[in-house]
């Protein structure tokens, strides 16, 4: 064995690993969260897609300009690495590791049984909705494990088909809610949110953060800078259009279900309501099937990440038995023992989702909470130390060729720290960070942020033992 991922995803696969990880299940399944958040206010939810888009797109350019300057073998930790230090790389890289990549891969795997159970009208909570998506985590593995090659052409695959519901609804919808009337009446509830508890800037700022879910997943396309050719220049062009094509499509689709069916029936049932509103149960039910495909591709790149998490830490001689976990195979040219560990804790985190989000009492009382939603509070709070080193390095005393990129090494960056500092702030005060900004209910007080928290806290504290600290750091 050895340790070394080789080149094999050209541009093209790089772009659609960007779109194919980020455009999935969020999209459909956020959108009716949005249109309850904000009482169906229609307007208000563009809003909130465009700021949550705003802010992703800020951020793509600031790390694209990164990805630019550093590669190594997985881009966030790369530019933590080379930006603040090894030492924040390596909790970003645990952090990674065991909360964000596991929490978000098994909510994919949960949705993706959701789409096929719900196609056949099965129960969505139940038994056989878990079973299935305990296969198709075990399925994304085996393809990620196995042929990493066939995994990269499954996610342009899939990322083509599943733009096929995403634009059919986008043009269809928007053409059919203007002949109809629909789209005029969907954008006259304008206001509506204020009625809604917290009134419309807590709706905002929840929708905002619902948007997040649905947007997250571009900086996993980073964990493979290092086997993509010439990453250099691709994956900064990777980045910047691909998060342009997902803002684009995201808005346009939003606007195109309004189209199709009114709010009320959204709302109550989602976007198989005007799937098949407009094309009838059977055109509905294909409409399905091709969203499973695309939640499946999600799950594949979401996969792609966690399989190569610990390897990124014991590729550093960081973390447990480094020497054992950074072997790569020579076949398959991937990091098999860090991609047992990668389903291992993917797998606990399905189990914890079930538990505190399924069950029909929360089996982890005050410390359930959203798995696939509140890290992306601390996944934006690690990006700004990253911001703000990359200015004194780059932009404040650093030249380029001779000259100073004022708008790429300062502007995007500063831009960049407020973007992620409005997600933070977005998350905390629409989930609260104390009991007391939350309700009670049935005698017991909520705050999941704080719990969450608490949680993070601990895994990084275990992270610290196998922490080796080096004395040139």
């Amino acid at each position: 064995m050895e340790n070394k991922l080789t080149k094999k995803y050209g541009l093209f696969t790089a772009i659609c690993m960007v779109v194919g990880i980020v455009v999935g299940s969020g999209v459909f399944f956020k959108a009716q969260n949005i249109l309850n958040t904000t009482n169906g206010d229609m307007p208000l939810g563009i809003i909130a897609w465009l700021l949550g888009g705003v802010a992703m797109l800020i951020c793509i350019l600031t790390f694209a300009t990164m990805s630019g300057h550093y590669e190594k073998c997985n881009g966030i930790v790369d530019y933590a690495e080379e930006t603040v230090g090894k030492g924040f790389a390596y909790y970003i890289a645990w952090f990674s590791t065991f909360i964000y990549y596991p929490g978000m891969t098994s909510a994919l795997a949960w949705l993706s049984a959701r789409y096929t159970v719900a196609l056949f009208g099965g129960d969505i909570t139940g038994g056989l909705c878990m079973t299935l998506s305990c296969f198709y985590l075990c399925l994304s593995y085996t393809i990620n494990v196995l042929s990493p090659k066939l995994a990269g052409k499954f996610q342009v695959s899939t990322t083509v088909i599943k733009f096929i519901p995403l634009l059919v609804m986008a043009v269809g919808g928007t053409i059919f809610g203007l002949i109809n009337g629909q789209t005029a009446d969907a954008f006259s509830t304008f206001g509506a949110a204020a009625s809604t508890e917290g009134g419309t800037m807590n709706a905002l700022f929840a929708s905002v953060v619902a948007t997040a879910f649905a947007y997250e997943g571009w900086i996993i396309a980073t964990s493979i800078n290092s086997e993509i050719k010439n990453s250099k220049k691709n994956l900064p062009i990777a980045l910047t259009v691909g998060g342009i094509i997902i803002i684009l499509i995201y808005v346009v689709y939003y606007i195109g279900i309004a189209g199709a069916v009114d709010v009320a029936t959204l709302r109550e049932q989602g976007a198989n309501a005007a799937f098949e509103n407009m094309f009838g149960a059977v055109g509905g039910k294909i409409i399905s099937a091709l969203i499973v495909v695309s939640c499946l591709g999600t799950l594949n790149g979401l996969m792609v990440a966690s399989t190569r998490g610990m390897y990124s830490i014991a590729v550093r001689n960081q973390g447990p038995d480094p020497e054992t976990i950074s072997q790569v195979d020579k076949r398959t040219n991937m990091p098999g023992n860090a991609a047992v560990i990668g389903l291992i804790v993917t797998a606990a985190w399905l189990f914890y989702f079930y538990g505190a989000n399924l069950h029909t009492e929360n089996i982890f009382g005050l410390f359930g909470f959203d798995s696939s939603e509140l890290p992306i509070i601390t996944i934006y709070g690690f990006y700004i130390p990253i911001f703000i080193m990359f200015i004194k390095k780059k932009g404040l005393s650093a030249e380029e060729d001779g000259k100073r990129h004022i708008v790429k090494n300062i502007v995007m960056p500063s831009l960049a720290v407020v973007a992620s500092a409005f997600m933070v702030f977005a998350a905390l005060y629409s989930h609260g960070i104390t009991p007391y900004l939350t309700a009670k209910e049935n005698g017991n007080f909520s705050c999941p942020v704080l719990f969450y928290l608490i949680i993070f806290a601990v895994i990084l504290i275990v992270g610290s033992f196998f922490y080796k600290k080096e004395r040139n750091q």
